[in-house]
């Protein structure tokens, strides 16, 4: 039914109009108790089997929703009825910001993908914080926090701006992430480069270390699907080097092979989400899993359209698994498939626990 009013109702409006309607049913639902405990019973069940510890967290599950759906914190309890077992909020900039100019949000059917350049547009560091301060959980999940770089701060002011975030934000997330990855902030990606990574991942460290006292907040940064083999081997490197908690691979690419849309769509810029991403998204969490082995949490994400792909991130060595577009596609059964998916082949593995299957296949590809 929903991929038929899909194609009927969501495909003849505008994508980010329409991301917008459904988003608002969703947080009314979530308001409704009678309804939330309807939904959350159909949507999401647990299964033991896939209960997960990552991040010093325990989590329902392994699976997530990426940042870019919630921008503001508005919908945690709303996503987390649908089934996602942790959600990840932003990405959210040091000041508050439009974005670019609309039309910027892109459906592209026949490849089961979108093309967004956003730019961030959200309410900013101080509002979200306030939103999270206010915050009363209906439902258990882990809240993440995405963090970027406010668009109009020189990208040699970047570290102060990403630390105005951490200090107002990071005793509400369960994990804080640092995103240099997004193709639509002009100069984001440069601080991808190791001489820059390291001053700014530092300063976020210390201030989150300064900001909340009794505990230490995990931290990850997100990477692009368009590094070179070798910087993806410097950013692992880095990452153990300083002692952070967890890479996130990937963000969206501005690749735009194989594509099976008409050009008028494909030539748009911006991050390219959704199943094309997946063999590149694939590739990089092997390489970093072969570089770091255990030291560090990895999360998998572009691409996974189902059970299937996302027992292949697993297997690949991705403790937690995320996933936005294909919920796009599949609708409000999307987490629901993937838990009973994963449990099954979970069960019918060799594996006592998804733990034990976490880069299996990676680790035999290296004996």
């Amino acid at each position: 039914m929903y991929k038929l009013f899909f194609r009927l109702f969501f495909t003849r409006m505008d994508p980010e109009q329409a991301h917008y309607l459904a988003f608002r049913w969703i947080r009314l639902a979530a308001r409704i108790p009678v309804l939330r405990t309807f939904l959350a019973a159909a949507l999401a069940p647990r299964y033991k089997e896939l209960r997960t510890e990552a991040l010093g967290l325990r989590m329902h599950g392994p699976f997530g929703l990426a940042a870019g759906f919630d921008k503001n914190a508005v919908a945690i309890d709303g996503m987390a009825m649908l089934g996602f077992d942790h959600v990840e909020i932003g990405t959210v900039t040091g000041e508050p910001q439009p974005g670019n100019p609309k039309k910027r949000l892109f459906r592209l059917v026949a490849d089961r993908a979108l093309i967004n350049r956003m730019g961030f547009n959200n309410d900013g560091s101080a509002a979200v914080a306030e939103r999270l301060h206010a915050r009363v959980p209906v439902f258990t999940t882990v809240v993440g926090v995405n963090i970027g770089k406010t668009k109009v701060v020189p990208e040699a002011e970047a570290a102060a701006d990403y630390v105005t975030s951490t200090e107002r934000l990071a005793r509400y997330a369960d994990y804080l992430v640092v995103n240099v990855s997004s193709p639509n902030t002009p100069g984001l990606r440069n601080l991808q480069a190791t001489e820059s990574l390291r001053p700014l991942l530092t300063a976020v460290r210390e201030a989150a270390d300064r900001a909340v006292t009794d505990r230490r907040v995990p931290l990850l940064v997100k990477i692009a699907p368009d590094l070179a083999d070798e910087d993806i081997d410097a950013v692992a490197d880095l990452a153990v080097e300083l002692g952070l908690d967890g890479i996130i691979a990937t963000n969206t690419t501005i690749a735009r092979a194989g594509l099976k849309s008409p050009a008028y769509l494909t030539s748009e810029t911006g991050g390219l989400s959704g199943a094309p991403l997946k063999q590149r998204s694939l590739e990089v969490l092997r390489r970093l899993y072969a570089r770091v082995g255990d030291r560090i949490t990895l999360v998998g994400v572009g691409g996974i359209e189902n059970a299937e792909d996302a027992w292949q991130r697993i297997l690949a060595g991705a403790t937690l698994i995320q996933g936005y577009s294909a919920f796009i596609y599949e609708g409000p059964f999307y987490a629901r498939a993937i838990h009973k998916g994963l449990a099954a082949r979970l069960n019918a593995s060799p594996y006592a626990t998804l733990a034990e299957a976490v880069g299996a296949d990676t680790r035999k590809a290296t004996v």
